[in-house]
C-alpha cells in the first residue's frame, strides 16, 4: 500500500517537471509567443489550486480511493492530450488536466491514516508527503535527457503510461476506506474558493509580466481579497462547509498551515536559483555553463535524500513530537541556504547545498501531515491535508514572484543583454534562509505534546490547550 501510494505521488510530482526542459523551446514547438507559452505552466498551477481542496472534500464524502482514481484518470487524460498536441491551446488544456491530479498526495496520506497500523503511519505519511519533492527532483534529469535526445512528445506519452500503471495498482491493491463523512457538497464554497485562488495566483504568477501596479494585477488581487472575505462568511454560516473553519483556526492547524506556506516559499527559492547559476555561461564569472541534464543531476540527490529522511522524520516525530521535527527541518533548510552564500562556485558545492536543503525539506514535510492529523477529526482528514498542500503551493507561487522581482532588479550586463547578477542570486538564497527561520518561528508556537493514539491505533485529534475550558 505504501509503495503504491508513494508511486502515485511521485508520478503526480513528475507533472511539475516534465515541461521544464521544454520551456525555452515551447514558442518554436507550439508556434506561439514566449508570453503565451507560459500558460502551459500557469494552467497546471491554477488547476492544481482548484482541485486540491475540492478533491480532498469529495474524498472525505464519497471515498478517498475513488477520488484518487479520478485524479489519476485526469492525469492520464491530460498527458495524452499533451502528447497529441502541436499547438498552444491543446497543450494548455492537457497541462490543466494534469494539474487537476494535484490532490493525489493528500488523498494518499488520508488513505494511510485510515488503513495503516500506528507503527507504520509516521514513516509512510512522511514518505508520501515528501513524494512531491522526490518526483520533482528525480524527474528533472530524466525529462531533460529525453527532451534533448528524443521527440518531446515522448515525455507526455511516458507520463500517461506511468499514470495508467499507478491507477491500475491503486485499483488492484488499495482498499476503499470505510471512513466517510457523507453530507452535501458545498458547491458555493468550492466555487468561491476556486475563484479567489485563481485570481490570487494569476496576480502572483503574471504580475511580473503585466506589471505589479497594472490594472489586471491590482484588479485580480482586489477581487481575490473581496471573494475570500465573502467566502469566509459563507463557510462560517453553512452547515457542511468545504473547509471547516472552526477546525482550520485551531492553533495547531492554523500554525501548521502558515508554517507550510512559508516553508513552501523557502523550498522553491533553491529551485529558482540553482538551475540558472548552473546554466549561465562561464564568461559571466559565476555561471557554470552546464546543460539542463547536468542541472537535473545536481538537483537529483535532493530527491533521494528526501526519501532517506522520511523514516528519520517519523522517528523524531514518534520520540519527540512533530513540532520538534518541523523545527529541525526549518533549521536544516536555513543552514543549507546559509551554505550557499559561500558555496556557489563549483558543481559539487551546489550538490551539497541542494542535498542539505532537501534533507530539511524531507524532515519538515514528514511532520506536517502528523501535525494536521493530530488536530482534525478522522472524517476531515483528506480535506485538512488537501488544504495544507494548497498552502504549500501558495508559498511556492509567492516565492516565484519574489525571486522574479529580485532577479529582474539585480542584473549585470552580459554582451547585448542583462542577466541576473551573482549578488541577486545570493539575495534570493538569503531570503530563502529568512523564510525558513520565519517558519521556525511559527513552528515554535505549536503545541509541544505528541499526538495521542486512538484505541484503533490511529492518530486522534487533540484539543488545543488554549481552547479547553478551565474546570470548576
Amino acid at each position: 500500500m505504501v509503495a503504491v501510494l508513494a508511486l502515485a505521488g511521485v508520478v503526480v510530482a513528475l507533472m511539475q517537471t516534465i515541461v521544464i526542459p521544454l520551456v525555452p523551446e515551447l514558442p518554436r514547438l507550439l508556434n506561439a509567443s514566449a508570453a503565451d507559452t507560459t500558460w502551459a505552466i500557469t494552467a497546471t498551477l491554477l488547476a492544481g489550486a482548484v482541485a486540491t481542496p475540492v478533491m480532498g472534500r469529495l474524498g472525505d464524502m464519497y471515498g478517498k480511493r475513488r477520488m484518487l482514481l479520478v485524479s489519476l484518470g485526469l492525469l492520464v487524460a491530460g498527458s495524452v492530450v499533451g502528447a497529441l498536441s502541436d499547438t498552444l491551446v491543446p497543450m494548455i488544456v492537457g497541462r490543466a488536466l494534469q494539474g487537476l491530479a494535484a490532490g493525489v498526495i493528500p488523498l494518499g496520506i488520508s488513505i494511510m491514516r485510515d488503513e495503516l497500523p500506528a507503527h507504520r503511519l509516521g514513516s509512510a505519511t512522511a514518505l508520501m508527503s515528501a513524494s512531491l519533492g522526490i518526483g520533482g527532483a528525480l524527474g528533472l534529469p530524466a525529462a531533460a535527457f529525453l527532451a534533448q535526445h528524443i521527440d518531446w512528445h515522448v515525455l507526455f506519452w511516458g507520463a500517461a503510461g506511468f499514470g495508467a500503471v499507478a491507477a491500475v495498482l491503486v485499483l488492484v491493491l488499495i482498499p476503499e476506506s470505510p471512513v466517510r463523512s457523507g453530507g452535501r457538497f458545498d458547491v458555493v464554497g468550492a466555487a468561491g474558493l476556486s475563484f479567489a485562488l485563481v485570481c490570487l495566483l494569476l496576480a502572483i504568477s503574471k504580475g511580473g509580466t503585466w506589471g505589479w501596479t497594472s490594472a489586471p494585477t491590482v484588479g485580480l488581487a482586489a477581487a481575490s481579497l473581496v471573494v475570500l472575505v465573502l467566502w469566509v462568511r459563507w463557510e462560517r454560516r453553512v452547515s457542511q462547509p468545504l473547509v471547516d473553519l472552526r477546525t482550520a483556526t485551531r492553533r495547531q492547524v492554523l500554525l501548521t498551515n502558515v508554517a507550510s506556506a512559508v516553508f513552501g516559499f523557502a523550498m522553491f527559492a533553491m529551485s529558482l536559483v540553482l538551475p540558472q547559476v548552473l546554466q549561465l555561461p562561464e564568461a559571466t564569472g559565476y555561471g557554470l555553463g552546464t546543460s539542463m541534464v547536468t542541472v537535473g543531476l545536481v538537483l537529483g540527490p535532493s530527491g533521494l535524500i528526501m526519501m532517506v529522511m522520511a523514516p528519520v522524520s517519523a522517528h523524531i516525530t514518534r520520540t519527540r513530537g512533530p513540532k520538534v521535527t518541523l523545527m529541525a527541518g526549518a533549521v536544516v533548510v536555513a543552514a543549507g541556504y546559509g551554505l550557499s552564500i559561500g558555496l556557489m562556485s563549483e558543481i559539487w558545492q551546489l550538490v551539497l547545498v541542494s542535498t542539505v536543503i532537501g534533507a530539511g525539506i524531507g524532515l519538515a514535510y514528514g511532520a506536517m501531515p502528523a501535525l494536521i492529523m493530530g488536530a482534525v477529526p478522522v472524517s476531515e482528514t483528506a480535506a485538512a491535508n488537501s488544504f495544507n498542500t494548497l498552502m504549500r503551493a501558495v508559498g511556492t507561487s509567492v516565492a516565484s514572484a519574489v525571486a522574479g522581482v529580485v532577479l529582474a532588479q539585480m542584473t549585470t550586463p552580459f554582451g547585448p543583454v542583462s542577466v541576473p547578477s551573482e549578488n541577486g542570486f545570493r539575495t534570493v538564497m538569503i531570503i530563502g534562509a529568512g523564510a525558513a527561520l520565519v517558519a521556525l518561528a511559527f513552528a515554535s508556537f505549536l503545541p509541544g505534546k505528541r499526538p495521542a493514539q486512538a484505541p484503533d491505533g490511529q492518530l486522534a485529534p487533540q484539543a488545543d490547550p488554549a481552547e479547553v475550558p478551565a474546570k470548576g
